[in-house]
């Protein structure tokens, strides 16, 4: 079998595998943040990171829900590292946007934070100011869900069918929730383009 073959196997098997009462949980308190006016923060490292400035794209257009990524802000991001050290910058970016108990964190990671190892702290810390704050929290996670999945209201974890395949299969299937939950009937409110020029 070709690794191509192989991988794209491994995706079939993940999506049958995948908890649909957990995707259609998040659509449910997302549609509540949009009615009650509140707003989604995406927080994610590295490749997590890249989706989520996409992710922010499809929410605010499709979606309209008024939405942010941290790590857009580059000049922040790296000004708060530089000053005040990476587990501190999502904490304190939240801080200044006055997060609130109508907003969501929608959490993108491989591994969803794990202070015991050092891995995503910012995660983690920013999570731990939701929940003080009483906001909303999902997730799309991948091994175990760490910090994200003991904290969230809904969160899926990806689940791991190839230990070596970890991050990519996260990291892709990051991209297939949310483009179906911006999809999802209670939650479009904007025909994308394509599907509005084929009719």
């Amino acid at each position: 079998m070709s690794y191509a073959k192989q991988h794209l196997n491994e995706a079939v098997e993940i999506i049958e595998k995948m908890d649909v009462d957990v995707i259609e949980k998040m659509a449910d308190l997302l549609a509540q943040v949009k009615t009650e006016g509140g707003r989604i923060f995406f927080l994610g490292v590295g490749g997590s990171a890249g989706n989520c400035s996409h992710a922010v794209n499809d929410f605010r257009k499709i979606v309209g829900i008024e939405s942010y990524a941290p790590t857009d802000n580059v000049s922040e991001l790296t000004a708060r590292t530089n000053d005040e050290g990476w587990a501190s910058i999502f904490f304190e970016w939240l801080k200044v946007s006055k997060l609130t108990s109508k907003d969501m964190l929608f959490i993108f990671s491989v591994g969803g934070g794990n202070l015991e190892k050092n891995i995503s702290p910012n995660l983690v810390e920013a999570l731990k100011y939701a929940k003080s704050v009483s906001s909303k929290v999902i997730g799309v996670v991948g091994r175990d869900g760490g910090y994200t999945a003991q904290v969230a209201d809904a969160c899926l974890i990806v689940p791991t069918v190839n230990a070596d395949n970890v991050t990519p299969h996260s990291e892709a299937f990051q991209a297939v929730v949310w483009h179906l939950l911006v999809s999802h009937p209670r939650l479009k409110a904007n025909q994308t383009k394509w599907e509005s020029t084929a009719k």
